[in-house]
C-alpha cells in the first residue's frame, strides 16, 4: 500500500517511524517550508530514509496537486497538519485519507483542542482519527480513544505523557484496519458538536474577576502556549506551572499575597495560585523566584488588566 505522509514536528516523525519499522511502503513526505534555517523533525527523519520529501508553500497550486497525484498514493495520513489543503487531495488515494486530531469529536474541533479541554474544566477527553472531507474537523469517525485529564494537567503534560504516543499508535492501528478492510466510517453526530477559536493572546488574558478553578484552568490549558497572562506595573507577565491553593484569603484577587524561595502567590476567588514560573516580554521563561527577586516583588502587589 503506498502511503504519501503529511505532516511535520515530532509527532509527524514518530508516525513516520513507526510505519517503517512495520514495514510500510512510504513513498513521499510533505511538510511545511524551512523556516529561519530550522529543519523540520520530519523532514530530518525523511531524509535519512531516503524518502522524497515536497514543501508546498501552498497546496491550491495546480502543480503541487499534480505531482501529488503523480505518486499514485493508496493512504493518505495527516500527521499534525496546519496547512490548509484542498479536498481533492483526500479523495485522491485509493484507500483515503485519515486524519489525527486531538479530541472526542465532534467535541473541541480546530486547532487547539488541547487546549480547550482543559479550559472547559473537563475531565476526560481523547483523540479521534478521521476521514477528512473538506470542512474543519466534520469527517467521518475511523476510531477514538479516551484519556482522563487529572486536575493538575497542563496542555503540555497531557499531550506529550498521553495524547501525543497514543495518536502515533491509533494511527499505525488504523492502517492494519485500513489494510484489513474493517475500518469504519461513522458519521459525527451534529448534536453536542462544538468549535473553539485557536488559543491564543485573545483569549490568554486572566480575568481576576472570575471562580479560583477558571483562573486556574486558563492558566493549565495556556500551558506551555501561548502562556496566560496578566500585567504588572505595564508589563505583560505570562504564568506557568501554576498549583490552586485551597487557601482563601481576604486579599483582592490578583493580589500578592506571598513571596518565598520557591515563587510567589497571588489570590484568586476561593484560593491562592501557586506561580512556579514566569515568561516575562523581556527576555525568556524563568523560576517565578527569580522573578520575584530581579523585580522586587512584594506583598500587596498586583496583577492586573493593561
Amino acid at each position: 500500500m503506498r502511503i504519501v505522509l503529511i505532516g511535520q514536528a515530532p509527532f509527524g516523525a514518530k508516525v513516520l517511524e513507526g510505519l517503517l519499522e512495520r514495514g510500510e511502503e512510504v513513498v513521499a513526505v510533505y511538510t511545511p517550508p524551512d523556516k529561519g534555517g530550522r529543519i523540520d523533525p520530519l523532514k530530518e527523519a525523511a531524509v535519512l530514509k531516503g524518502i522524497s520529501i515536497y514543501q508546498p508553500a501552498n497546496y491550491k497550486d495546480d502543480q503541487v496537486f499534480a505531482e501529488y497525484t503523480n505518486l499514485k498514493p493508496d493512504l493518505t495520513i495527516l500527521a499534525f497538519v496546519t496547512d490548509i489543503i484542498p479536498e481533492k487531495f483526500f479523495a485522491e488515494p485509493t484507500r483515503g485519507t485519515i486524519c489525527y486530531h486531538p479530541s472526542l469529536l465532534p467535541l473541541h474541533r480546530g486547532a487547539s483542542a488541547i487546549n480547550w479541554a482543559i479550559i472547559m474544566g473537563r475531565t476526560k477527553t481523547g483523540l479521534t482519527i478521521f476521514w477528512p472531507d473538506g470542512g474543519i474537523d466534520t469527517g467521518p469517525i475511523l476510531l477514538q480513544k479516551e484519556v482522563e485529564i487529572q486536575p493538575d494537567d497542563t496542555t503540555g503534560s497531557l499531550y506529550f505523557n498521553h495524547l501525543f504516543p497514543m495518536g502515533v499508535a491509533a494511527i499505525l492501528e488504523s492502517v492494519t484496519m485500513i489494510k484489513e478492510g474493517r475500518a469504519p466510517k461513522i458519521q459525527q453526530p451534529a448534536e453536542g458538536a462544538t468549535y473553539e477559536p485557536p488559543c491564543d493572546d485573545r483569549v490568554a488574558a486572566i480575568d481576576w474577576e472570575k471562580p479560583a478553578q477558571d483562573v486556574y484552568n486558563l492558566v493549565r490549558g495556556c500551558d506551555p502556549q501561548p502562556g496566560a497572562y496578566s500585567h504588572l506595573k505595564g508589563e505583560k507577565i505570562r504564568f506557568y506551572g501554576v498549583r490552586l491553593l485551597q487557601k482563601p484569603t481576604e486579599k483582592v484577587a490578583g493580589t500578592v499575597v506571598i513571596t518565598d524561595t520557591e515563587g510567589f502567590h497571588v489570590a484568586v476567588n476561593g484560593g491562592t495560585l501557586s506561580i512556579g514560573k514566569v515568561r516575562p516580554e523581556t527576555g525568556g521563561k524563568m523560576e517565578a523566584a527569580t522573578f520575584a527577586s530581579e523585580r522586587g516583588l512584594a506583598v500587596g502587589d498586583r496583577f492586573g488588566n493593561e
